[in-house]
């Protein structure tokens, strides 16, 4: 069915968050994008992913979503009529979450877009009860496939690669990335021993350079204290820039985190460090020369076990 009266097909994706979700869904963007090459797409995310959205080749049009809570009617209503006067046929709802279920009941009564997702109602339900156990993107895929779409690559986000040159990093560097979820501090390997990498690093005229959010500048102070020879860019990059420097570094060390996802679409080689509290089998980026190292407790995983993985010479 057609929208409007250019006879453009008007498409919604819904991909809200997080970080590490965010870049997994662009794999599946880049597949809805080929397969609806004339459509007009709209996608319906979140505040801290517009700057990647609008780099993007797969959007032409960034909807934020202010995830209003079920009390604020008057937010609600609002949105309700902005996806009832989208003019959308069709849906792809990427986040799958019990939220984007009820967009699909607020784009009622009536016909609504054809929706796939796990909406009860959906007209292109991805109906595998074992989906909760499948990885982010064999469940994606296996969804869109679902509603018709056949081929889904991995993420690739040389699109969103921004110039670094503005740090003056040395030709050759790591990246370390040792953050995450503060709430979750099980998720970090220890930050003593970040700073015994990089100082391994710096012996071998490899610059150690650390990323993170600006609630991480202690852990780069930290690695920088031991290590001089660091390069503590914490609180300091974009998202872009985080990219621009993956697709330059020899290599990446970093926790289950989302600049993890980040700098493996890039191209980065990478060593990503699981503990018992996620499971690389659900969530682990993926691309070339990607190492997974898991330990039920990551503070008995030794900087000689990381430094193994990362083929440096």
């Amino acid at each position: 069915m057609a929208s409007g009266e250019r006879g453009i097909e008007k498409i919604l994706v819904i991909k809200l968050g997080a970080l590490g979700d965010f870049v997994q869904a662009m794999g599946p963007a880049a597949a809805i994008r080929a397969h609806h090459g004339d459509a007009e797409i709209v996608l319906l995310t979140t505040a801290p992913f517009v700057e990647l959205a609008r780099a993007s080749p797969y959007f032409d049009h960034i909807w934020v979503d202010a995830r209003p809570p079920l009390w604020d009617v008057a937010a609600l209503w609002r949105l309700r009529r902005r996806l009832r006067e989208g003019g959308f046929t069709r849906v792809y709802d990427l986040q799958t979450a019990q939220r984007t279920n009820w967009y699909f009941q607020l784009m009622g009564p009536g016909r609504r877009p054809r929706w796939s997702g796990i909406a009860r109602g959906a007209a292109d339900p991805h109906a595998n009860p074992a989906r909760d156990r499948m990885h982010t993107l064999d469940r994606q895929a296996e969804q869109l496939r679902m509603a018709g779409i056949a081929a889904v690559p991995l993420p690739d986000l040389s699109w969103a690669k921004r110039d670094f040159a503005r740090f003056t990093l040395p030709r050759r560097f790591v990246l370390l990335v040792p953050g995450g979820a503060a709430h979750r501090p099980a998720k970090r390997w220890p930050v003593d021993h970040y700073a015994a990498l990089a100082q391994r690093l710096a012996a071998h005229d490899i610059a150690p350079v650390i990323v993170g959010g600006k609630d991480e500048t202690n852990l780069g102070a930290a690695i920088k204290e031991v290590c001089a020879a660091a390069h503590d860019l914490t609180g300091q990059t974009s998202l872009g820039e985080i990219v621009g420097l993956g697709a330059a570094a020899a290599h990446t060390v970093g926790n289950d985190t989302g600049p993890m996802h980040l700098v493996v679409a890039a191209g980065s080689p990478a060593t990503v460090l699981y503990s018992a509290v996620s499971d690389p089998v659900l969530t682990q980026p993926r691309g070339p020369g990607v190492m997974v190292l898991r330990r039920p407790d990551l503070a008995t995983l030794s900087v000689d076990e990381v430094e193994a993985t990362m083929g440096l010479g």
